[in-house]
């Protein structure tokens, strides 16, 4: 299992898909969530993930995908969009140190 300390995470991707934009509404609230943590947040393609992304966010639906575009990267998949516990425990764990594990 994949793991990174929060200290060292420097970008987030939240990889989608079918870019109905929910995803990007996601990226934004990170960004937003983030601002403080000098964390680039990106928004790209499931199969487009670039190799320096640290942290991959994605629906848990894409979740095969992401791994195989991104492996040995964390990944994050979650349920819903908006207010997802996964997602929630990433901004927690970043803003107030710890592990992120995959």
């Amino acid at each position: 299992m994949a793991s990174i300390e929060s200290k060292d995470i420097r970008k987030i991707v939240v990889a989608c898909d079918a870019g109905m934009g929910s995803s990007v509404m996601l990226a934004t609230q990170l960004r937003r969530q983030l601002k403080d943590q000098s964390i680039e947040v990106e928004h790209t393609p499931v199969n487009s993930i670039p190799a320096d992304a640290d942290v991959v966010v994605c629906h848990a639906g894409l979740a095969g995908r992401a791994r195989a575009t991104a492996p040995g990267t964390v990944l994050i998949p979650f349920q819903v969009f908006i207010g997802d516990p996964a997602v929630i425990r990433l901004v927690s764990t970043i803003k107030n140190g710890g592990t992120v594990d995959a």
